[in-house]
């Protein structure tokens, strides 16, 4: 393996749309989604460390799952767990990272994964990623993955690519906000939109140049702390400091200022994984088009359903269509589909009424 390959395992988010399996105490990442027997931050461990060695893959997490990530992942050190004191999005978390890689390896490319996704063709995505790494050693760039389109989705946020671009590794206009549905329309007309998969991939270097340029006052608040870096003084200088970073996203404090960004169209399948509709699409259907997980599953004139509970629970089903039907422990979730995104809410008015146990 290459040695100058780094990786950042983005693991600190909540996961509230997957409630009541994701919950703030346990979220989605550390769970088995999909019945397979493997957590999903396990099989984006597992993915990365096919062309990252082990010791060069950093868990980017928030402190309180700690000891998830290492029961979890048995085969990482606890130097490699990168511990945020505050939420702060995924700019300052991103800095802090590349500056403890450009630390221990000036030569160092990485990539920037969420903990979350699901990629089938593991190959293709080591190729792809690959692919932009020889770019980043030789060339001042940022590049990221880009989903092609497979419908209008207003959920995701989209990359504008150049159309004359001839290059495998194409030169990015700009990136778009989630969009309504006609400009969805709009953009897949054109030709020359991704979705943003929110995967990056730079130099060590690079990324931390970027953030010099374009976040002053982000880039002196962590380098005033780089003698600590990779010390046992880290934890300390971060406790301290973190949470006087500017919440903001890597895409608003370096993606939609910098002009030398690229994005490759990904050659895998990709899921993000964001709510339970997502998951329903992923997995294979019974005769009703039922996505079961764990249960065994009764129905009649029930279809379309997502269906979890417990390993080897009895659940029947009657008369229900395209509703997420999920028991865990003292929590049932009886909730249809097409309002999935309001799960948050839902979550919010539980705490409300039955306290943050529930949540």
């Amino acid at each position: 393996m290459n040695k100058n390959y780094y990786a950042v395992l983005m693991a600190g988010g909540v996961g509230s749309r997957f409630w009541p399996i994701s919950t703030s105490e346990n979220p989605k990442q550390f769970h088995d989604m999909l019945g397979t027997g493997t957590t999903l931050i396990q099989k984006t461990f597992q993915r990365l460390n096919k062309f990252v060695p082990t010791e060069n893959i950093l868990i980017l997490t928030n402190e309180r799952y700690n000891d998830l990530v290492l029961k979890q992942l048995p085969m990482v050190k606890q130097e490699q767990v990168v511990l945020e004191p505050a939420m702060r999005n995924t700019a300052p978390c991103i800095l802090y990272a590349a500056m403890k890689i450009q630390k221990m390896n000036e030569d160092a490319v990485m990539i920037v994964a969420p903990s979350d996704h699901w990629i089938e063709d593991e190959e293709a995505f080591a190729k792809d990623v690959t692919a932009c790494f020889k770019k980043c050693e030789t060339e001042d760039v940022l590049c990221t993955l880009g989903i092609k389109p497979s419908f209008p989705n207003t959920g995701f946020g989209y990359i504008e690519y150049n159309k004359a671009d001839t290059e495998q590794i194409k030169k990015v206009n700009q990136f778009r906000e989630k969009p309504d549905y006609e400009t969805a329309k709009d953009f897949l007309a054109q030709g020359n939109f991704l979705w943003n998969a929110g995967i990056f991939m730079w130099s060590a270097k690079t990324i931390v140049n970027a953030f010099q340029k374009y976040q002053p006052k982000q880039y002196k608040l962590f380098r005033d702390g780089l003698v600590c870096f990779n010390t046992d003084d880290e934890r300390k200088f971060i406790s301290e400091n973190y949470p006087k970073a500017e919440n903001i996203s890597i895409d608003y404090a370096i993606l939609e200022n910098s002009s030398s960004i690229f994005v490759l169209e990904a050659s895998f399948d990709w899921n993000d994984l964001g709510t339970w509709g997502s998951l329903y699409d992923k997995l294979d259907k019974e005769e009703n088009n039922n996505a079961i997980v764990n249960a065994r599953v009764l129905t009649q004139d029930a279809s379309g359903n997502m269906i979890r509970s417990k390993a080897g629970k009895v659940v029947v089903v009657d008369g229900l269509n395209d509703y997420i039907i999920v028991d865990k422990d003292e929590v049932l979730l009886i909730y249809p589909k097409a309002k999935e995104q309001d799960i948050k809410q839902v979550l919010n008015k539980v705490k409300d009424a039955f306290g943050e146990e529930f949540a």
